[in-house]
């Protein structure tokens, strides 16, 4: 069955509020953006935001939905090709690049948003942790790794980067995090664990 206008217009109109809220969350946090500033980034009027989610934390649960599937499906597709521990971590950082302001907020934030949302942003790790877990087999059976528990590995490269992504401004001001710190981060994090 073929769209209508009016469906093609709602689905445009619904993507743009999506969007817009999406850049609000990054500049200000999510906690400060109010719908009246997203309505006004999507040059829509206030009611048209509750026209297409019912509360402002429907919306925002749907702005970390969509981005963190982004985060999630970037680190799979670059872990497709990762082998290694270092290709992993590597991986891992890519699939955060495209979104390191927004994720940061979300690390920020995360105490202060509801179960949902802190769920869809644990599946972020969720999907380090797997690539991980196996590259760490290999690596660890192979003696090139210690062998330390995976949680005390995958939770110290997690706060590592969450670190860094935070405080960025510190280590990387006005620029990119990953960018300047990417290999820095993984062949110092390498030196740790391996034998």
């Amino acid at each position: 069955m073929k769209e209508s206008q009016r469906q093609i217009q709602k689905r445009e109109t619904r993507k743009k509020i999506i969007y817009s809220a999406y850049e609000e969350f990054k500049n200000k946090g999510i906690i400060k953006t109010t719908t009246s500033d997203i309505a006004k980034a999507a040059g829509v009027s206030h009611g048209t935001i509750f026209a297409h989610f019912k509360t402002q934390g429907e919306l925002v649960k749907e702005v970390i939905e969509v981005f963190c599937t982004k985060i999630v499906m970037n680190t799979h597709l670059a872990s497709k090709k990762a082998y290694t521990v270092k290709e992993v971590l590597s991986a891992h950082l890519e699939g955060i690049k495209e979104f390191e302001e927004f994720y940061g907020r979300l690390i920020l934030e995360i105490n202060f948003l509801e179960k949902e949302e802190k769920s869809t942003f644990i599946s972020i790790q969720s999907a380090l942790s797997k690539h991980l877990s196996e590259a760490l087999e290999i690596e660890v059976e192979a003696e090139s790794i210690k062998k330390l528990p995976l949680s005390f590995i995958f939770n110290s490269w997690i706060g590592l980067v969450n670190y860094y992504i935070v405080n960025r401004e510190l280590f990387s001001p006005g620029k990119s995090v990953i960018d300047t710190h990417k290999e820095e981060l993984i062949n110092n994090f390498i030196e740790l664990i391996k034998k």
